[in-house]
């Protein structure tokens, strides 16, 4: 077996995983083992696996890459996995799962000390430890998500196999690609004029979504309803379902969060977005250069594999 024999279970606002420290790079999962510790029902059960390591340890980084890495300032290495077994550029609910684990272990600070600068496929995130926030957790983290790339706005289409319907859908690279689109309006603004599926709330995730023209790298595929939007604070509210490419439905999804604050900020100008999904509530900030995202993260149990 090529994992340890005590693995994590945490979570971020319930994008769940198994987790697990590999400081001397001795531990790399195979895809088997993957998809048996993250099977609900044979395994421990999660969204994905996390491995904490240091960039060096991670077989698919050219040296380039862990140069580049190691430059920046990354000490720790975000190895992130889904269910099914294949590689993930970037989770964002995953990284503050593995800033908190980072903590528990004392390779990070305490809320009020030192971010931690954590590698991933997609680049070095800088996250911060803010503990308590009200409304939104007791573990709660702010991670800088870099910058974000878009497509044309609505210039895909999605549909959902036995519904009737189908919305447009928007484009965005979050060093992970997402095509987001907007089920429902209740600001009357028209944000939602052309969706024809149901509403959000009413959807089987459980299928996999179809995107029209289909995107060669395949896509976390997000459906929104936009509740609320003040103009003089500039600032909106949303509720979001996601289902991700290689898992299926989840109950939260960081950086499907981060594009659809991108997509709702193309359509309306606002900036600042509290998101709700199944599994708690987030805020996102973007402005032209980045994305911030702010959410909860626990560790919720520590197993012994037999």
């Amino acid at each position: 077996m090529s994992i340890p024999q005590i693995v994590y279970k945490g979570h971020g606002t319930g994008n769940d995983f198994v987790m697990y420290a590999d400081p001397d790079g001795v531990y790399e999962p195979t895809e088997d083992e993957i998809r048996f510790l993250d099977d609900r029902h044979f395994g421990v059960g999660g969204d994905g696996l996390l491995r904490l390591t240091h960039p060096r340890f991670v077989a698919d980084l050219s040296v380039e890459q862990v140069a580049d890495l190691e430059a920046a300032g990354a000490e720790w290495f975000m190895d992130y996995r889904n269910a099914d077994g294949s590689l993930a550029e970037m989770c964002g609910n995953g990284t503050r799962a593995t800033a908190l684990f980072a903590q528990r272990l004392g390779y990070m600070d305490a809320p009020g000390g030192e971010p931690l600068r954590l590698g991933t496929r997609a680049g070095v995130k800088v996250l911060t430890s803010l503990g308590e926030v009200p409304g939104l957790g007791r573990n709660v983290f702010r991670i800088d998500m870099g910058a974000w790339k878009a497509g044309e706005s609505r210039a895909f289409t999605v549909t959902i196999p036995d519904h009737d319907g189908s919305a447009k859908g928007t484009f965005v690279d979050m060093g992970n690609p997402h095509v987001v689109a907007v089920l429902e309006d209740r600001t009357g603004r028209g944000l939602a004029d052309d969706a024809t599926l149901p509403g959000v709330d009413d959807l089987d995730l459980t299928r996999k979504p179809v995107v029209d023209p289909v995107l060669e790298s395949d896509q976390n595929a997000e459906f929104v309803r936009v509740d609320a939007i003040d103009d003089d604070h500039g600032t909106g509210r949303a509720f979001m379902r996601v289902n991700e490419r290689g898992v299926g439905e989840t109950l939260s999804c960081g950086t499907g969060l981060c594009a659809t604050a991108v997509t709702l900020r193309k359509l309306t100008g606002i900036g600042d977005w509290t998101i709700t999904v199944r599994g708690g509530t987030l805020r996102v900030v973007v402005d032209d250069a980045h994305v911030e995202l702010t959410g909860d993260a626990a560790i919720v149990g520590k197993v012994e594999l037999l």
